[in-house]
């Protein structure tokens, strides 16, 4: 048994023991929680699909991978795997379990494997993408991931279309290539609005949807968590609808790194 094998065998067996597989009759889309974003995307993000998650700047990369976390938490129940590369965690660090509690996430139904290159990676993606009782796979190569073309894209999205397994393609320090994805979105950490006595409110994000395979990119949203809800809200800071300026990423903004 080579090491791809190895890995998706041990793979199946935590799925097993995870609690709360997809219940059936799912609708095809998840609400993110704000109603302007949810109402601009048609009710949501499609599930079974295919969509691409990018640091805006490598420091916003602990933001980009809690943003992702945060979507598995709304797709539904069920275990959420994340496949990584060894030099992305050795790079950018562990999950924190006390963390990720902190913000509502269950450390319990997250499968964590990392393997050796992207190589590995695709291969252990494709394997897992087709297993219908994940609720969310999320694939996290290294840097510019040169394996991960339109092909390789093109074969996740088709798997995932079929599975009904929604996949995000979560990139840090990597510009944006032809791919098969059904969004992508750029996210970028900003401060949060304080509380009383100047306590640190809500992790907030900027989010940009760049690319949108029906037509509706080009908008820009700045939202908070709400860890009680596990949902998303629009942020006191937030006002209207921006454009995102044609063929660029917005500018940076001053701000706490967060989650």
């Amino acid at each position: 048994m080579d090491e791809s094998h190895a890995i998706i065998a041990a793979l199946r067996q935590r799925i097993g023991a995870i609690e709360g597989v997809k219940p059936h009759g799912l609708t095809d889309r998840f609400a993110i929680g704000d109603a302007r974003l949810d109402a601009h995307l048609g009710g949501g993000l499609l599930r079974g699909r295919l969509h691409e998650l990018f640091a805006a700047e490598p420091d916003d990369a602990a933001s980009a991978a809690g943003f992702a976390l945060m979507l598995a938490m709304r797709v539904g129940d069920g275990p959420i795997v994340w496949l990584r590369e060894e030099r992305a965690e050795r790079r950018q660090g562990q999950l924190h379990g006390p963390g990720l509690i902190e913000l509502g996430i269950d450390p319990g139904r997250i499968i964590s494997c990392l393997v050796p290159d992207e190589t590995a990676l695709l291969r252990a993606a494709g394997d897992v993408v087709r297993c219908a009782e994940v609720a969310m796979l999320i694939v996290e190569p290294w840097k510019a991931a040169r394996a991960l073309d339109l092909t390789a894209s093109r074969r996740l999205a088709v798997a995932a279309e079929k599975s009904g397994v929604t996949t995000l393609l979560l990139r840090v320090d990597a510009d944006p290539q032809p791919s098969a994805a059904q969004t992508r979105w750029e996210i970028r950490a900003v401060a949060s609005t304080a509380l009383e006595a100047d306590a640190p409110g809500p992790p907030a994000i900027d989010l940009s949807l760049l690319r949108h395979r029906g037509g509706l990119a080009g908008v820009r949203y700045r939202l908070e968590w709400d860890r009680d809800t596990r949902s998303f809200r629009d942020s006191p800071l937030s006002g209207a609808l921006v454009s995102v300026p044609a063929g660029g990423s917005l500018a940076a903004g001053e701000g706490k790194r967060v989650a």
